[in-house]
């Protein structure tokens, strides 16, 4: 709280540093000189045209006047900013006015009074109400248990699940792999983590999801989401064979009016 305080004064001088800076500056002083610079070109370039003959001198005398006038009129319309005395006190007065608006809105609509609540305490209280968490929650409440008990492989997946869910693909990919150490031969760990690297990138089946998604059929062939993504990354590359291969199951587990064994039928290559 007391953190609090000390950046809401830090901000407050800053921002009234900043406007009597500003105000102190007033009009910008290069305008002017730009204009005087501009008009001297003008003036020069109109002496070249008249040396190389190209303006006479009638020509040259009235184009000289009417340049004169314009930076001469541009000059007399520049007013200087006044600035009066107590300006300066209204400046200050204002912007007092605005901190002190801001921390009565604050204390009313805000919990001042209210102390830091530690992480911990919080991933305490989400650990009691479960059924109430969302995916982002739930990865805390896991990750706590898998610290705790890093063996536990139900633990893992459940993280691993979770972070999926709470859009975490790589945190995801990291506890799938954990389990993989654990059990090799873990079917559904090798399917989860090709899907984790999937969607990290963006929907494309990488090299490193493919491989995962070949170790998760070769040690159980009935992983059909598994044996999606291989027929999906062997459709692309234009590979109708492999692509039969790992749909045709696919499609046979699937109820003839699940709109997904339709698509699949559709996009089969060879289909008619």
């Amino acid at each position: 709280m007391i953190a609090f305080w000390i950046m809401t004064g830090l901000a407050a001088a800053l921002a009234a540093l900043l406007v009597l800076a500003g105000a102190r500056r007033g009009a910008d002083p290069g305008a002017d000189v730009a204009d005087a610079d501009v008009g001297a070109h003008e003036l020069d370039e109109l002496d070249r045209l008249k040396a190389r003959g190209l303006m006479d001198e009638a020509a040259h005398a009235a184009a000289r006047a009417e340049a004169g006038r314009r930076l001469l009129s541009g000059r007399a319309t520049a007013a200087a900013p006044v600035i009066g005395r107590r300006d300066r006190i209204w400046v200050l007065g204002a912007i007092a006015a605005t901190v002190a608006a801001a921390l009565g809105l604050y204390a009313l609509t805000g919990s001042p009074g209210l102390p830091d609540q530690a992480y911990e305490r919080r991933v305490d209280d989400w650990a009691a109400n479960l059924d109430l968490l969302e995916p982002a929650q739930l990865a805390a409440v896991t990750a706590r248990v898998v610290r705790e008990r890093p063996g536990d492989r139900q633990a893992l997946a459940m993280l691993g699940a979770a972070r999926f869910a709470a859009e975490d693909p790589l945190g995801a990919a990291s506890a799938f792999r954990k389990l993989i150490e654990q059990d090799p031969a873990d079917a559904q760990a090798w399917a989860r983590l090709g899907e984790s690297l999937v969607r990290a990138n963006d929907g494309q089946i990488g090299a490193d999801a493919e491989a995962a998604f070949r170790e998760a059929v070769k040690h159980d062939p009935a992983q059909l989401g598994a044996r999606f993504f291989l027929g999906e990354a062997a459709l692309r590359r234009g590979d109708a064979a492999t692509t039969r291969t790992m749909w045709t199951p696919l499609i046979a587990a699937l109820d003839p009016t699940d709109p997904r064994r339709l698509d699949l039928e559709r996009r089969l290559p060879g289909a008619e």
